[in-house]
């Protein structure tokens, strides 16, 4: 999950360090420079869970208010994007859950036939194609794969963090790819 280091990061760590100090004690503006740093990474989370642009604008300000309510109470067992990123994903997974359920949406492979299907080539556009046709995932299998996937995590990480079986994790993440496969040939 963390970033191989650069030279630059020992000292974004004691900077970082510094302003979860302040943040936890109230300096808002503390905080603002955790949002700079940061906003741009979970802007990038949350339109890949959400595959929706605004959307994703909703979910990651809900991430900062809730870590800007909860930062009192990170207790930095890990780094801070560390515990930023799972709050994102928590928030982002019962959102996506909830929005749904509230529009009556099933999970259907159907779904993808919505969405035109994207040329082919790995070019710029290429790369934007398959952001799209992974944005066009349903719900489900959308959250297994970028979690698995692109962000690196294990089935059972997935089933602890979204509440479903590991089993259905694996269901979900072949799923996903079997789709993908299919939306980019």
């Amino acid at each position: 999950m963390d970033r191989p280091t650069s030279a630059s990061e020992p000292v974004l760590r004691i900077e970082e360090d510094r302003w979860i100090e302040e943040a936890s004690r109230g300096d808002l503006q503390a905080f603002e420079k955790l949002y700079r740093t940061y906003s741009g990474r979970i802007y990038a989370l949350c339109l890949r869970l959400a595959g929706d642009a605004g959307l994703a604008e909703d979910l990651t300000q809900d991430a900062f208010v809730r870590a800007w309510q909860r930062i009192g109470r990170f207790e930095r067992r890990s780094r801070f994007f560390t515990w930023l990123f799972r709050l994102t994903v928590n928030l982002a997974i019962d959102r996506i859950r909830w929005e749904t359920r509230r529009s009556g949406l099933e999970s259907s492979d159907e779904e993808m036939e919505r969405h035109p299907a994207p040329p082919r080539g790995f070019t710029t556009e290429g790369r934007i194609d398959l952001e799209r046709a992974i944005g066009a995932l349903p719900p489900g299998a959308r959250v297994v794969f970028v979690l698995h996937d692109v962000e690196g995590y294990k089935h059972e990480e997935i089933a602890e963090m979204t509440g479903i079986a590991v089993g259905t994790s694996k269901a979900q993440l072949h799923r996903a790819r079997r789709l993908l496969r299919e939306r980019l040939q």
